[in-house]
């Protein structure tokens, strides 16, 4: 929408509006240049972006990408937000995540900007009889606490309530969340847990508790598993409803029941589906409410944590960034409550540096950017409307598969959820494998003489459900073998490049290869000769002019000098050539074979 100045001059009133049949045509003209001779919408797919879930990105959005009508914050469909004035007036909640506490560690995370806490309480985690010493000096009425607790949640909350009855809280000023979540707890463990427990729960904090809710629809389980973003809104809408069913028969009203819930999501480091996810899953929400004759208490209440799946144990320090992208899609998507893992969380316990980083990301965003200051800063980009928009019908559908199998517990127990996932996960392991997704730091511009970070361990987490992922898996089975073999022999497995011709020649490649084999774990040797560089293998670098006249005789002077596989840089066929490495090989494949071949275990 174009502002005119006060005279009401436009400066654009006298040049034609450009249409997009203007615009595809000049598409057009640049694939042409680069050997591409498609036209009209097929030129437009070109530049277009394949999501998972069937989704596409394209490269221009305009009017015409129309999307239902969003609404009003604070109103049903409630996509804008789940309340009127957002988070405008203090930003959202700052909710830091605790599996251990150490001395003070609670209350130095709230004497510095976190405004609640998440405890993993029993199995993993605190046990139940330190709640009392980790709250320590903290005051109840002022700090909202949410457990997670799995099947010591009836203690847990009964030991919350009592600290809270000991400390002199009031009934109504009590604010937090139970964390009962029989169906998140079945899908990480495979245990099944009876609901009774949390209906109970549900039913006391709903008479004597008003600020108090009693159930967690955790959809990190999902994401973590290697779910989707449309899986992990289905889940969590299938659970959502389970979870009304229950209470409504336990004795609940609709809207006593729908207070009850807290969904929690994944906020990844892609922004615009982070912000259309939590969007979309409010849309959702707001229908389920809709058709259980509640709309109007169809807002649901969000708690984003930022995705463990992308957290990456090598280079560490790039999770900051992550996470820092991450929690600014949550705010902007419009959750209420944001965790930000610390940088560490995939090393071990965080220590008191990376605790303060993960609170000050938020803080920064909320007190000196401002993000939160505009309700729904998206609201209103077409693509944004119509990614959210598009979001909600995948989501929606996977909901109904799950509703037509008998339900979110039957799929679980039957496997079919298992196994939708892991087809999901397969096909993005494809992409990182062949660094199409790359991971900073890890499949990208690694660093070998990287000092590691240590911490101490953290507490095993619950298992035997769902598998627990993460992107940088493969390449960290492949660098644990390359830190073995430096362990065992003081030295890491090397391959020489081999550089052809000038530098304008041979270093986009070399490069290309240095990170390829750094990747991996194997050192890349430039300096002297081949036999100087302690190396059994080689890899040529330089450019395809250089390739056709030297390639072969270069490969031939290798193995001559010992090369035991030679390497090129590039696409071909050449005597004397092993391998190939190019942009888009399987870098996981070729970086075992090299390892296998070098001996590496």
């Amino acid at each position: 929408m174009t502002v005119l100045p006060d005279d009401g001059l436009s400066l654009a009133a006298e040049f034609p509006d450009a249409t997009h049949e203007q615009w595809q045509r000049l598409v057009e003209g640049v694939l042409r240049k680069s050997g591409k001779e498609v036209s009209g919408e097929a030129a437009e797919d070109a530049l277009s972006t394949a999501l998972e879930d069937g989704l596409r990105t394209r490269p221009l959005y305009t009017a015409h990408d129309t999307a239902p009508d969003a609404g009003l914050p604070g109103f049903p469909p409630y996509v804008r937000g789940g309340r009127p004035e957002g988070s405008a007036a203090g930003g959202w909640d700052i909710r830091q995540r605790h599996a251990a506490a150490p001395d003070g560690a609670v209350l130095a995370d709230l004497e510095n900007g976190v405004t609640s806490l998440w405890l993993l309480v029993g199995r993993g985690g605190i046990p139940v009889s330190g709640l009392a010493r980790a709250l320590d000096g903290v005051y109840l009425d002022l700090a909202p606490v949410v457990l997670d607790a799995g099947r010591d949640t009836e203690a847990a909350a009964a030991e919350l309530l009592r600290l809270c009855d000991e400390k002199g809280v009031a009934p109504g000023a009590v604010r937090g969340n139970l964390g009962a979540d029989p169906l998140g707890y079945e899908a990480r463990t495979g245990e099944s847990l009876d609901f009774a427990p949390g209906a109970a729960l549900a039913r006391r904090t709903a008479e004597e508790f008003p600020g108090l809710r009693a159930l967690t629809v955790d959809a990190l389980p999902y994401h973590e598993a290697g779910g989707s973003a449309a899986q992990e809104l289905g889940a969590s809408l299938a659970t959502g409803v389970t979870y009304l069913r229950e209470l409504t028969e336990a004795g609940l009203g609709v809207e006593q029941a729908l207070g009850q819930l807290e969904f929690r999501y994944a906020a990844t480091a892609d922004q615009f589906l982070t912000i259309a996810k939590l969007r979309a899953a409010r849309r959702l929400w707001a229908r389920v409410a809709e058709v259980s004759g509640a709309a109007d208490a169809g807002a649901q209440v969000q708690h984003a944590v930022t995705s463990p799946v992308m957290m990456s144990r090598r280079d560490p320090w790039v999770n900051m960034l992550r996470t820092t992208i991450a929690t600014l899609a949550a705010g902007v998507g419009g959750a209420d409550s944001v965790t930000v893992l610390p940088f560490d969380h995939a090393i071990g316990l965080p220590d008191a540096f990376a605790r303060r980083i993960a609170r000050n990301t938020s803080t920064i965003l909320v007190e000196e950017s401002h993000l939160a200051r505009v309700i729904d800063p998206a609201g209103g980009s077409w693509y944004v409307e119509r990614l959210t928009d598009e979001l909600a019908h995948a989501g929606w559908e996977f909901f109904r598969t799950i509703e037509r199998d008998g339900g979110q517990a039957a799929v679980l127990r039957s496997g079919r959820l298992r196994t939708d996932l892991a087809a999901t996960w397969a096909e993005r392991s494809k992409k990182l494998a062949k660094r199409r997704e790359p991971i900073t730091g890890v499949s990208e511009f690694p660093l070998l003489a990287e000092k590691p970070v240590e911490r101490e361990p953290a507490p095993e987490p619950p298992s035997g459900g769902l598998p627990r992922v993460r992107r940088d898996e493969a390449y960290e089975e492949l660098r644990a073998r390359s830190d073995a073999h430096l362990a065992a022999t003081g030295a890491r497995p090397r391959i020489y490049l081999a550089t052809l011709g000038s530098a304008a020649e041979y270093t986009g490649r070399a490069t290309f290869a240095s990170n390829l084999f750094q990747a991996g774990g194997i050192e890349p040797v430039t300096a002297g000769s081949f036999q100087e560089s302690g190396a059994g293998e080689a890899v040529l670098c330089s450019s395809d002019d250089r390739y056709a006249e030297e390639a072969e005789s270069a490969a031939e002077s290798l193995k001559a000098a010992g090369a035991r596989h030679v390497v090129l840089a590039g696409r071909g066929a050449y005597a004397g050539v092993d391998s190939y490495v190019f942009a888009g090989c399987d870098a996981v494949a070729v970086l075992s074979e090299t390892l296998d071949r070098m001996g590496v275990s």
